[in-house]
């Protein structure tokens, strides 16, 4: 063993490479405010969101892939918001990147990717033409004469 692994040298400059990446200290703060976590990894794609994807082999099967939400989303991003190519790889379905896979289907009929507005003031709301089983009562009101 290296006196420089013995004293931990490699993981001080694993850390100063991290921050580098990431923007140097200011970077490195932003991310950590808006992601609660610092990473180092090969950028391999974007979508048409703003929304960045990474890879780093060095980190365990199955947290070696992430996405870093784009800055447009603030702080309100979520799940749904990874179009389903890219879900696809980054939950191991395939290894082949969006614009790496020839059999990816793509055809005139296919709707856009939209994210889950659930719970904001974009969400579907149905209506009913039909009466109400039950409605409610209003108090009958009083003539003024």
């Amino acid at each position: 063993m290296s006196l420089a692994k013995y004293l931990a040298l490699d993981k001080i400059a694993n850390f100063f490479t991290i921050i580098k990446q990431n923007g140097g200290i200011r970077g490195s703060l932003y991310k950590m405010y808006r992601q609660d976590d610092l990473k180092d990894g090969v950028l391999v794609g974007q979508d048409e969101f703003g929304n960045k994807y990474y890879q780093n082999p060095r980190f365990f099967y199955g947290r070696n892939r992430w996405v870093e939400y784009s800055d447009n989303f603030n702080m309100d991003y979520d799940g749904s918001q990874v179009p389903a190519e890219w879900f696809g790889w980054l939950h191991y379905k395939t290894d082949l990147l969006p614009h790496e896979d020839p059999s990816r289907p793509k055809y005139k009929w296919m709707v856009p990717f939209t994210e889950n507005m659930s719970g904001t003031t974009g969400q579907y709301t149905p209506y009913s033409t039909t009466r109400p089983k039950v409605e409610p009562w209003l108090p009958p009101r009083k003539s003024s004469v």
